[in-house]
């Protein structure tokens, strides 16, 4: 079972992930709303695995994921984009995230990205 931290502005979104991730056998440890909660979460809670909503308001999920790969390279984050952001799921994944998903999603393809960036570099 791993430790997932869910980040997105939604809170529908945020319980629909907490949803699938639990019933994958996941545990959500911590959310948050808004990118310039993700460093600080992450030193407190030290997930497995982070979800990272790219479209936020204060600070969007490419700047948040600058910010925590800078402190935290060994960070696994899986981007989750809406349709038409595919310049920013490319600037991500360059920049370091380990995968992404595009909303909306089936909760099984959720799962299978976030085992497989888990799995990979065991």
């Amino acid at each position: 079972m791993a430790k997932v931290m869910i980040v997105d502005d939604s809170t529908v979104m945020r319980k629909n992930i907490k949803t699938i991730l639990e019933r994958g056998g996941h545990e959500v440890i911590t959310e948050a709303a808004d990118g310039r909660e993700v460093l600080p979460l992450y030193i407190n809670h030290r997930p497995d695995l982070v979800t990272l909503d790219i479209s936020m308001e204060t600070m969007d999920g490419t700047q948040a994921l600058q910010s925590l790969l800078k402190s935290f390279p060994q960070a696994k984050v899986v981007m989750i984009s809406a349709m038409g952001q595919k310049q920013q799921v490319l600037e991500a994944i360059k920049l370091g995230a380990k995968s992404y998903i595009v909303k909306p999603f089936e909760g099984d393809k959720l799962l299978e990205v976030v085992d497989k960036v888990l799995l990979a570099g065991e």
